[in-house]
């Protein structure tokens, strides 16, 4: 049975980005590394969107930028300018592509397409099991939920950001391939928070995304019955739909990292990355990982790597909000886009501004909301 330096267990977007930052890092040339996956990676399944200033490390996959957004809905309506920032949309079999093309002319790396059942940290080492054999690690990097226990729980609320995807293709231009529709909430609200997500790739093609932020799942169905009724009120009336995606990402403050130990790291969704008020992760992976790869050079106990910041609290409170009262979902985004710059959104949403921008932004959404939210708080935490 080898034994490894690290194991990668869960091959998505943080996965492969810790094990592409190793393999650019001198420090990890030695180290034995084995990345497992239940899935070959090869394929469109997940479309992946950030923003950020400037050039980035995967601008090399990246297939679309926007300088504007609109942000609609009955309350607010605006295209806005997010310069220096550009949104950008990477599709996930050009990352796969880029990363496991690097990764293959690595002799220090081994990949299994094996399927992970547990982890065991016993001290000295960390046994996993897959659905094939045992593999044995000083470290281990989880990005796979193997546990129920943050649906299990009634301290933090969980939401799900779930939708339903359709690329479309017409033969006519009618897309302005210049703006990404952020979020659209003139889209029936029946007691949810439900907004349209588009992402022109060109004039005639584009990505139209039904999404919800709310505690249940619907049927299918129902989120391309609304995909299609949002195309015809946009008069896209002929098109050919050349793709479909779905998805359902956890948005909660449950603190999986209490899941870690001395040898295991739960990273990605898994490990409580997903920013809990908007559901992005890449980016929010991205900063993790390039804060685990310079901390693992000096640091060996991986249960003292995650902490609370200030915006775990923001956050909180805004699913809170959200949870108990989710049909308000609408007014609160756009409250915070007709108060507020959207680059200062955007700086807030990516846990970079300063304690002054964040009472500004903070302040400009309903108070009462948030002071009961507060109360019901004040006594649960520690």
């Amino acid at each position: 049975m080898q034994k490894y330096d690290y194991i990668i267990s869960g091959l998505g977007a943080s996965g492969l980005m810790l094990a592409y930052h190793m393999v650019l890092d001198p420090f990890f040339d030695e180290k034995q590394i084995l990345l497992i996956d239940k899935e070959l990676k090869n394929q469109n399944d997940r479309t992946w969107c950030f923003w950020e200033k400037g050039i980035g490390i995967w601008d090399e996959v990246v297939s679309k930028k926007w300088d504007t957004i609109y942000f609609g809905s009955t309350h607010f309506s605006k295209q806005i300018k997010i310069l220096p920032y550009q949104y950008k949309l990477v599709r996930s079999k050009d990352f796969y592509d880029f990363i496991f093309g690097i990764l293959k002319e690595k002799s220090n790396i081994t990949i299994l397409q094996e399927k992970i059942i547990s982890l065991t940290d016993e001290g000295s080492i960390v046994r996993v099991e897959t659905n094939t054999r045992m593999h044995l690690a000083d470290k281990v990097f989880n990005s796979v939920v193997l546990s129920r226990a943050y649906k299990n729980q009634s301290l933090y609320p969980v939401l799900n950001q779930h939708f339903v995807g359709w690329f479309v293709k017409t033969q006519k231009p009618l897309f302005d391939k210049k703006t990404a529709t952020f979020m659209d909430f003139t889209v029936a609200q029946k007691n949810n928070t439900r907004f349209m997500y588009v992402l022109p790739i060109s004039e005639t093609e584009a990505l139209f995304e039904y999404t919800l932020f709310s505690k249940d799942l619907l049927e299918e169905k129902e989120y391309e019955d609304e995909i299609a009724r949002y195309l015809r009120e946009k008069g896209v009336k002929e098109y050919k739909i050349i793709e479909k995606e779905k998805g359902c990402i956890p948005m909660t403050c449950y603190e999986f990292r209490k899941h870690n130990s001395k040898n295991i790291l739960h990273i990605g969704t898994a490990g409580g990355w997903t920013k809990p008020s908007t559901g992005y992760t890449f980016n929010m992976s991205l900063k993790k990982i390039n804060t685990l790869t310079f901390y693992l050079k000096s640091n060996t106990d991986l249960s003292k790597f995650s902490k609370r910041t200030k915006f775990w609290y923001y956050d909180l409170l805004f699913l809170d909000v959200l949870y108990t009262e989710n049909r308000i979902g609408s007014s609160l985004f756009s409250r915070l886009f007709q108060k507020n710059k959207s680059t200062k959104i955007l700086k807030f949403l990516d846990e970079e501004t300063t304690l002054l921008e964040d009472i500004k932004i903070t302040t400009s959404l309903p108070a009462v909301n948030f002071l009961k939210a507060l109360c019901r708080r004040v006594f649960t935490l520690n």
